[in-house]
């Protein structure tokens, strides 16, 4: 079980016990999908805690762990497991934990050492397994199909928001359960933005069309951006399509176990500024990807996060010119020991339209 790796590491931490509170950690190590858990890692099987709107699902998804249904205060609950199962030293998630439930924690663990573990829970999830590199490949599927077909619907008059509502449209009739994350498309001056919110600029033509999204499937996020052309583009913008094309194979070429994020955003990085844009390329080049669309390990200037083996990060440099428009190219990269797999099937030569 993953909560075993998680045990297995409590001396390290100098713990008895870990209190996990972040969901998607949650889930990552139960299997429960409700938006109310929590968990409670122990050298032995454990506790799981949920309200009484998850006592029958939490029955179904966790029933490898001890259930609590809690109506009262969650410290208290918190303190009663302890107690149960002899922890003096509690670990707890201090990047995620709310002031609120520290107190809680706090003020009825009174002879109980709060310990801070830092991003230990999170790191485990780094790594996918093949089930989880297959259900990830399945969101990214979803999304190379929407692409496809939301190329045959783009004409002059549509509205940003349109194309949005198309995009996700098209990732559910692929079989995606949701979205990623809200949908980004821009259109002309408006992809100069790195993270555009659809308005009703309309479509017309030489824009660009800068399209980021993911679908989510069983839990698992894609997340992919392509920049097309509606028509001819200008001759600036096919440049800089060039450049940022160019970077994101540099930045694919480096990804491999045991480079840092740092060495790949560099990789990426030094072609664009080389070409005269680096002021323009004001991101980092990635971030890991799975049961969070932004989660470790980091690609960006100077990233200290070593890239292991099964881990699936972006690379998605990009050049934004205020008043004429920017492009952006990402893929998902399964990292592995000689390299990297890239996710997509989608095409990222220039697509004139």
């Amino acid at each position: 079980m993953r909560t075993d790796r998680i045990a297995g590491r409590l001396d390290e931490l100098e713990v008895d016990a870990i209190v996990v509170t972040q969901p998607a950690n949650v889930r990552y190590l139960t299997g429960f999908t409700g938006s109310n858990g929590q968990a409670l890692v122990t050298s032995g099987a454990g506790v799981f805690f949920t309200d009484g709107r998850y006592t029958e699902q939490s029955r179904r998804e966790v029933p490898q762990m001890e259930r609590v249904t809690y109506r009262q205060n969650f410290g208290e609950v918190v303190r009663a497991a302890c107690a149960a199962n002899g922890v003096r030293r509690l670990g707890f998630e201090d990047g995620v934990v709310t002031v609120r439930t520290f107190r809680s924690l706090e003020g009825a663990l009174e002879e109980i050492s709060l310990v801070a573990v830092g991003d230990a829970v999170d790191r485990e999830r780094w790594v996918k397994d093949a089930e989880e590199l297959a259900t990830i490949q399945s969101a990214q599927d979803a999304t190379d199909q929407a692409f496809e077909d939301v190329l045959e619907k783009l004409a002059v008059g549509l509205t940003e928001r349109q194309v949005a509502q198309e995009l996700e449209h098209a990732m559910r009739r692929a079989g995606a359960d949701g979205l990623s994350f809200d949908t980004i498309v821009a259109f002309g001056e408006s992809a100069a933005e790195p993270h555009h919110e659809p308005g009703h600029r309309t479509l017309e033509d030489g824009d660009v069309v800068k399209m980021d999204f993911g679908a989510l499937w069983g839990g698992y996020h894609a997340d992919m951006t392509r920049t097309v052309g509606f028509g001819a583009i200008g001759s600036e913008l096919r440049r800089i399509y060039s450049v940022v094309q160019d970077a994101q194979q540099a930045g694919l070429d480096a990804v491999r176990a045991g480079a840092t994020g740092g060495d790949v955003d560099a990789a990426a990085r030094r072609v664009v500024e080389e070409a005269g844009y680096g002021d323009r390329f004001t991101h980092g080049l990635g971030h890991g990807v799975g049961l969070e669309v932004h989660e470790g390990p980091g690609l960006r200037r100077d990233g200290t996060d070593e890239l292991p083996v099964g881990a699936v990060v972006t690379v998605e440099p990009g050049v934004y010119v205020p008043g004429l428009g920017g492009v952006r190219i990402e893929d998902m990269v399964e990292v592995r020991a000689d390299g990297g797999r890239v996710m997509p099937a989608s095409t990222k030569d220039l697509i004139e339209l």
